[in-house]
């Protein structure tokens, strides 16, 4: 993934988060229970934060080439639709098999990470 591409996807990651954490503090409050609601926190959280990684991951792209980023960029964005989604339909559905997808998201997430820290050690 390039920079521009991931610059946007972060954007309208954020744009979405955003909307989702205000939709589940003013939408969500009276239709679903404290626990489903907490668990909507959680998705929003993780999108937010990932996000911003995407962001500064295609801001890193410059500095720091190779395809690690472009992975690490990859992988993010795989995750914030695994299990940050998979959290939203949980919360919306209270179908509990989706939690058995939500740690494959966060697997993405750790490997993300880990694939930016390789870029770090490997740049010049």
């Amino acid at each position: 993934m390039k920079e521009r591409p991931l610059i946007a996807a972060g954007a309208l990651n954020m744009f979405v988060a955003v909307g989702c954490g205000a939709f589940g503090a003013h939408g969500l409050k009276k239709m679903i229970s404290e626990e489903m609601l907490t668990i909507w926190h959680t998705a929003v959280t993780y999108q937010v934060m990932h996000a911003l990684g995407m962001i500064a991951i295609a801001l890193l792209m410059p500095r720091m080439a190779g395809a690690a980023l472009a992975w690490a960029g990859r992988l993010m964005l795989a995750g914030i639709v695994i299990f940050s989604g998979s959290l939203y339909l949980l919360a919306l559905t209270g179908t509990h098999i989706l939690g058995a997808i939500t740690p494959l998201g966060g697997v993405a997430f750790l490997a993300a990470w880990l694939l930016v820290a390789w870029a770090a050690l490997k740049s010049r």
